[in-house]
């Protein structure tokens, strides 16, 4: 026969008070909330924060890349595969997570790693000679939506994502994190004047295509010539007028659903899968 359980007076009265601590929160047991840290200073002058597993594993393995200095928690160390800290060629802590929260604020997934590292030097467009395929934004203004065009412009083999200074997110953790490390594989060109900058690209025999919901042909049907400039607007506006008046042709994405336009990172990489399609009939960039 099982021993009978014997409850002290003690047993008791911490039952009650457990049963009053769920009563007092609707049945449930009380949500443990993580503490709200706002971002700290910003980086020192001449370098950008860059944090996140994929993206710092990817700036560790670019030789372009200058990097200061590391905090990085015993967890992530481990993920990222770093056996000795004092093995790396620049400063590196062990820290704990609320250590970088202090930095990035609490709100930023750094994954326990953060880096300080020097801006990358990209290619000039005089320079883009050896590749076919490039995608300009004009003033798409949203990180996360440049991070996710320049993961698809890697995928599919983009030599240069090129951007306003203007108008157009720069170089930093957020746009690297939503990249998830393609930042360490394609060049980010700022230029200062758009008209100017597709004009460089049409003399260096790129035909530079514009996506427009309005253009007057498909785009599976525009593509021309041997070298492509892709050209994206902002969600909303979308391109230009001088932009619009620029570019070599207009095009569109044909949609037969009920839905007429996509997020302009979706549209991107729809665009960037026909392009390449397209040159690879014509065996280019294979």
């Amino acid at each position: 026969m099982a021993d009978k359980k014997t409850h002290t007076p003690k047993d008791s009265h911490y039952a009650r008070l457990r049963r009053g601590h769920r009563d007092s929160h609707g049945g449930q047991p009380a949500k443990q909330h993580r503490e709200t840290v706002p971002p700290g200073p910003e980086a020192p002058a001449g370098l950008i924060r860059l944090y996140g597993l994929h993206t710092v594993r990817a700036a560790l393995d670019n030789p372009r890349r200058t990097i200061c200095r590391m905090l990085v928690t015993r967890n992530a160390q481990e993920r990222l595969g770093i056996d000795e800290l004092s093995s790396l060629p620049f400063p590196a802590e062990l820290v704990e997570p609320r250590a970088i929260d202090r930095i990035t604020g609490s709100e930023a997934v750094h994954q326990g790693v953060l880096i300080e590292a020097e801006p990358l030097k990209p290619k000039r467009l005089a320079e883009l000679a050896d590749t076919p395929l490039v995608i300009v934004l004009d003033q798409v203004t949203d990180p996360h939506n440049v991070g996710a065009i320049m993961r698809s412009a890697v995928a599919f083999g983009a030599g240069a994502l090129i951007t306003t200074q203007r108008h157009s997110p720069h170089e930093s953790g957020v746009l690297a994190k939503s990249a998830s490390g393609a930042l360490e594989h394609i060049d980010l060109i700022e230029v200062k004047n758009l008209a100017d900058a597709l004009g460089e690209l049409h003399e260096a025999g790129f035909q530079t295509l514009g996506l427009d919901s309005d253009g007057p042909a498909e785009l599976e049907k525009s593509f021309d010539g041997e070298r492509i400039a892709l050209v994206l607007g902002a969600e909303g506006k979308g391109l230009r007028q001088k932009t619009r008046e620029t570019v070599t042709t207009l095009a569109r994405l044909d949609m037969s659903g009920a839905i007429r336009s996509l997020n302009v990172s979706n549209a991107a990489a729809v665009a960037l899968y026909a392009a390449r399609r397209f040159l690879g009939t014509k065996g280019v960039g294979e």
